[in-house]
């Protein structure tokens, strides 16, 4: 028998009744306000061709790694939901079915709030995922998502997303942006989607097809790429591209946080040897963190805002990866140090105000000891949010608890949803409204805070500290 689905008013509220009476209070002065997206993996080709998206599958299961990471630690192979298998061969409505058998294995978990806030709130189903279910979900989400409302830039607008972040190779040629900013100027939909720049696939020495990205850097910017000073011209070039289709920042997803500043000739040399294929693990990853110090130049230079995501294991099971490819649902976070690891980039820059660094982790027991100190002190950082397994409510209050102290409010970034799962967008910033209101709501009736106080704070996280921090 299928149980009934609504959402609590007061969920992730504090329990005492004084302190819940002004999180709810909190909540109502800052829940409508627009959303700011400032960094993520959706899909631009979405918004620019505004095509359905197909079916539930093809929105809810398949770009959601949190989704299918989870069943196949439960035995559900990957070919069974559709990944890995041509699109005329995939059988959606069985992929989606095992999610609905599997409904129960997302008990406690952040997908399972997140999409009870999708089934209820977009497409207003009132009854519980489940096996007896899939099938009704499957069709009513399908049936909605081949009407115009359903539409991806009415979804964005129906959602008040005020700007959404896409993240972008060098590579890319950034057509689909070109596309949106056409119909943009033509008055033909006014959302605004930009880019932002992620150097990775020609940065990091060990990235699969490093040497060949090299060549294509080089045919697209026409500077030689397998020269030190050709290879730093053409991401200047590819910057300047990327600011002019709307980019304010970029991002770098190295396995630490490892900076470096060498003498220009040994850096010339270094690069020489990463260029031609000839170096060592060691060698690439002070490859990496020379680079972060020269991106870092690079954003004095053009004031794009600079985000460091650190900290994880890419593609850890090496079977998944050799059948499946990247992004998988394999990456595992790792032990992460910054006071060291960041020294020569802020021996370099560190009290620069022209510079912003914000600084992410998957190490929650840097965020006291380390992140915190180093974001209370050198004018060039800020913290990023909780971010990737710690986007949660548990981990949001960790990150607020262990932050605060140090490094107050006003050196962190609101809030980042950094997601594939289109219409997850909205139902995270909820979570973190939410979270954000009862922290603070219990800072007022402790009175550290006024109630005042507390509801700037709540408009500032919610709104003003992202849109100031990523230039938006």
């Amino acid at each position: 028998m299928s149980q009934r689905l609504e959402l609590h008013p007061d969920r992730l509220f504090p329990t005492d009744p004084a302190v819940r009476d002004v999180a709810r209070a909190l909540y109502a002065e800052i829940a409508g306000l627009p959303i700011v997206s400032p960094h993520g993996h959706t899909d631009p080709a979405w918004f620019a061709t505004n095509a359905p998206f197909g079916n539930a599958t093809d929105l809810v299961l398949r770009p959601d790694h949190y989704l299918f990471r989870m069943l196949y630690s439960q035995g559900v192979a990957l070919t069974d939901l559709g990944i890995g298998v041509p699109a005329d061969q995939r059988n959606p409505r069985a992929a989606w079915r095992i999610l609905g058998e599997n409904w129960h294995l997302f008990r406690g978990t952040p997908s399972r709030m997140w999409l009870d806030w999708v089934f209820t709130q977009v497409f207003g189903l009132d009854v519980m995922l489940c096996a007896q279910t899939a099938d009704l979900y499957y069709d009513t989400i399908t049936d909605a998502l081949a009407t115009p409302a359903f539409a991806p830039r009415a979804l964005f607008d129906r959602y008040g997303i005020e700007v959404i972040a896409t993240t972008e190779s060098p590579l890319d040629d950034l057509a689909h942006h070109a596309a949106i900013r056409a119909d943009n100027a033509a008055g033909v939909w006014q959302g605004r989607v930009i880019t932002a720049y992620r150097p990775d696939p020609v940065v990091d020495p060990e990235f699969d097809g490093f040497r060949a990205n090299l060549a294509r850097f080089s045919q697209i910017t026409g500077e030689d790429c397998l020269t030190w000073s050709g290879y730093l011209a053409a991401h200047r070039q590819r910057r300047a591209y990327f600011a002019a289709h709307g980019a304010t920042s970029t991002d770098h997803g190295h396995p630490t946080a490892q900076t470096a500043d060498l003498p220009p000739a040994q850096a010339e040399a270094l690069f020489a040897k990463v260029a031609h294929g000839s170096f060592t693990p060691a060698e690439a990853e002070l490859f990496r963190a020379q680079m972060l110090t020269e991106m870092a130049a690079m954003s004095i230079e053009d004031g794009l805002v600079m985000q460091i995501h650190p900290g994880s294991f890419r593609n850890h099971n090496a079977a998944l990866f050799a059948r499946h490819g990247r992004d998988k649902g394999a990456d595992i976070p790792i032990r992460t140090e910054y006071v060291h690891a960041l020294k020569p980039l802020l021996d370099r820059f560190g009290n620069d105000p022209r510079l912003c660094v914000i600084l992410f982790t998957l190490d929650e027991s840097s965020y006291a000891r380390e992140l915190a100190p180093l974001a209370g002190h050198y004018p060039c950082l800020k913290l990023g949010p909780a971010w990737w397994f710690h986007d949660s409510p548990e981990g949001m209050r960790r990150f607020r608890h262990a932050t605060t102290e140090t490094a107050g409010f006003y050196n962190t970034v609101g809030f980042n949803d950094d997601t594939r799962a289109f219409l997850s967008i909205p139902a995270r910033h909820d979570v973190a409204r939410r979270i954000d209101c009862g922290f603070l709501a219990q800072m007022v009736a402790e009175h550290r805070i006024t109630d005042w106080e507390a509801a700037e704070l709540a408009h500032a996280l919610t709104y003003g500290l992202v849109k100031q921090a990523y230039k938006l």
